[in-house]
């Protein structure tokens, strides 16, 4: 079947005597490659007659000086009409197909006695999690300007980033405008590209008198890409560590390589491979290693503080066009205090049997952690400090509860405290819950005592089963704190 991704120019102006170019552009798939191109125009009867097309027709009336040409490799198609009259003034539609209903894009044209030139529409096609570098035209440099990026709709442009720090919020962490040159021109830079971004863009700058000088972008991602999935969400404990990987193109030579933090539709420089350090982050943060032949940069970040918690940019300049790749890192609060530090860690507890008490130098106890964990070995972290995750959403746990490890017999001993109360109310469940059955049944058989059988029947209708001790786990909801004491330390998480 033919792709349904078809963009082109909504409007064109053009001059008495003069001439327009109409580019189409398609998803360069088989069947759009080799189906009809064509261009027509809508009569009063509304039937859209055909003017050329790539059937080798050309409608008479235009013989001379219309011209349509396909690029099938690129995935784009224009038509040339030049020696414009008033009466070329309408509706004219680009497409693809055997028929003008099928696939296809609306213009509008006007001509006009005196009218400004139209600017061909840019075509810019990028990747699957990917970026692209958009070049927007030069604009007037004077004051009450602002600059505009949208994306063109059936009937209007929704707006998704400005100058003045507004952005779309499906658009938040992932896109941005450079100020203005000293010509007036400016660029748009946009990563972490999926399919739904392809369409026609218009961007420019919107004058104080309210008039648009727009530029046309069609913006082309492609469905498969080569690009891996990569951790999109970092996660640090205040006063730990951070230490991850920006990857770049690896056969690229770059001018400079970054990292920015990103607020409000703009990215503000933290560091680059050229030795600058911003004054606020001297001392904490540095550019540890690079690996060309692997496309990598590795960043330090400590000790991590509250304020750090928000977006981030990994960037390379390669002339006028910018790698970039889109991070968040979430702030964890972390409060402990213990006479040994190194043995105090934050952990969900999970209650053992009394089974496992009994034998304790034969068993171990399992905890599940957040994002700390301890160890010296390769791949694991030491307290305070934070490891990548996988990609989620803001606001959900990164770590997904089946993430545990082993806790040796030694540190029972300092759980006996909180176990304890846990044991005890549960024995006294237990026997309260016998006690009852008990009665029941007397007064049901009229027996002083019940036989085993009955006794199993009575467990059973109580919810328990004769030999096997019930597990109790109190895990928080969402958004609450938890507290926990391991021997003399204590800790809780915020």
């Amino acid at each position: 079947a033919v792709s349904s991704s078809l963009y082109g120019s909504r409007f064109l102006t053009g001059v008495v005597g003069g001439a327009i170019t109409h580019q189409c552009f398609y998803s360069p798939t088989p069947a759009n490659k080799y189906d009809r191109k064509y261009w027509c125009k809508i009569a009063e009867n509304g039937i859209c007659y055909t003017i050329v097309s790539t059937n080798s027709h050309t409608s008479r009336e235009y013989e001379g000086r219309v011209a349509l040409g396909d690029v099938p490799q690129n995935g784009s198609f224009r038509v040339t009409l030049t020696g414009l009259e008033s009466s070329d003034t309408g509706t004219y539609r680009c497409g693809i197909g055997g028929t003008n209903e099928g696939l296809y894009v609306t213009l509008n044209l006007t001509v006009l006695p005196d009218a400004a030139v139209s600017r061909p529409t840019q075509l810019i096609q990028g990747e699957l999690r990917g970026s692209v570098t958009v070049l927007c035209p030069s604009g007037d440099t004077q004051s009450g300007e602002e600059r505009f990026w949208c994306k063109v709709g059936r009937s209007s442009c929704t707006l998704i980033a400005t100058s003045g720090g507004y952005v779309g919020r499906r658009y938040q962490g992932r896109i941005l405008m450079t100020p203005q040159d000293n010509s007036g021109a400016f660029k748009v830079l946009m990563n972490d590209l999926k399919e739904e971004d392809s369409g026609l863009y218009l961007c420019g700058t919107r004058r104080p008198s309210g008039q648009d000088s727009p530029q046309e972008v069609v913006l082309q991602v492609a469905t498969a890409s080569a690009l891996p999935r990569r951790p999109k969400f970092l996660s640090g404990a205040v006063g730990g560590s951070l230490s991850f990987q920006c990857h770049h193109d690896s056969e690229g030579t770059y001018e400079k390589k970054y990292l920015c933090r990103w607020k409000g539709g703009s990215c503000s420089v933290l560091l680059d491979d050229q030795g600058f350090v911003l004054e606020s982050h001297r001392g904490r943060i540095q550019m540890s290693s690079s690996d060309r032949q692997r496309g990598t940069f590795t960043v330090l970040l400590r000790p991590l503080r509250e304020e750090d918690a928000g977006w981030y940019w990994c960037g390379a300049t390669r002339g006028h066009t910018e790698h970039t790749a889109s991070l968040k890192l979430l702030i964890h609060r972390e409060i402990c205090s213990s006479q040994d530090p190194e043995t105090t860690t934050p952990v969900r507890l999970t209650a053992p049997s009394p089974a496992a008490l009994s034998t304790p130098r034969q068993t171990s106890i399992t905890y599940v952690v957040g994002t700390v964990t301890r160890g010296t070995t390769a791949g694991t972290v030491t307290p305070g400090s934070s490891t990548l995750l996988p990609t989620t959403t803001p606001g959900t746990s990164a770590t997904s509860p089946g993430e545990t490890f082993r806790e040796s017999s030694s540190g029972e001993a300092r759980l006996l405290p909180v176990v304890l109360p846990v044991l005890i109310l549960l024995i006294c469940i237990t026997v309260a819950v016998l006690t009852l059955a008990k009665i029941k049944l007397q007064k049901k058989t009229g027996e002083e005592r019940s036989s085993p059988g009955n006794l199993q029947r009575a467990l059973g209708h109580a919810g328990l089963s004769p030999g096997r001790e019930e597990r109790m786990e109190e895990s928080p909801g969402p958004g609450q704190g938890q507290g926990c004491s391991t021997g003399s330390g204590k800790c809780r998480w915020v």
